[in-house]
């Protein structure tokens, strides 16, 4: 499974990267300006400065909801870096837009899917990507997960070459849970992915081990003095 982080923040893809786990960055227009970045240029820049730290696919989000517009937006997205992957709404006028990009090899991210057939709308129209927002649903007391569950017996069922990219993953439960069911991707902020790392037992074995080394060191002093 690929792991993507969710932020547009170029301290925490940097700080990600590092890590040697990441496979690709998703950011929305909401993450653009969350960072202060104003103007068409100044955005498109930083997606170009995203692309330069990652190896993998940056998701960025077209504005614009009628067809012309939107195949204007992502065409000047695409043009940016190969690794530029166009987000694209699943309404109407994104589904035309998608099949538009599909037969020009432009890659599309189909976001905000909450349901079944939406995502098999988009598979059909040649998405390179579908992004389920499995964490909004748990919000309204759904089960988001048996959303991918879902997903994935269409699209192996099919054999779809749309990658289910599990989206508004908010915790370690969630990324484990995709993992299980088979998401291709799962994107999340980085700190999901640090908790990760998290488990009481190991924090006591390491004490454990730095302790014990600790005695053993202070033992070997006063067996051994240093002349």
């Amino acid at each position: 499974m690929k792991f993507f982080v969710d932020t547009a923040n170029l301290d925490q893809i940097k700080e990600a990267a590092s890590l040697g786990i990441i496979d690709g960055v998703t950011t929305n227009p909401s993450l653009i300006a969350k960072e202060g970045i104003i103007g068409t240029e100044a955005i498109l820049r930083h997606y170009e400065t995203i692309c330069g730290l990652v190896d993998g696919d940056v998701s960025a989000e077209v504005i614009a909801t009628d067809f012309e517009t939107m195949v204007r937006e992502g065409e000047t997205l695409a043009a940016i870096h190969p690794r530029i992957v166009v987000k694209v709404p699943i309404t109407k006028e994104g589904l035309k837009a998608i099949s538009y990009f599909s037969k020009k090899g432009i890659r599309t991210n189909c976001t905000l899917i909450f349901s079944p057939g939406q995502a098999l709308l988009a598979a059909k129209a040649g998405a390179s990507y579908v992004s389920p927002f499995m964490g909004r649903l748990d919000d309204i007391s759904q089960e988001g997960i048996e959303l991918i569950r879902s997903l994935r017996e269409i699209f192996d069922n099919y054999a779809f070459e749309t990658e289910i990219l599990a989206a508004s993953a908010r915790s370690p439960l969630h990324i484990v849970q995709c993992a299980r069911i088979g998401a291709d991707v799962v994107t999340c902020p980085l700190s999901s992915l640090l908790a990760l790392l998290n488990h009481p037992l190991t924090q006591v074995g390491l004490e454990k081990f730095l302790s014990d080394y600790a005695r053993s060191q202070e033992q070997a002093e006063k067996t051994y003095p240093r002349v």
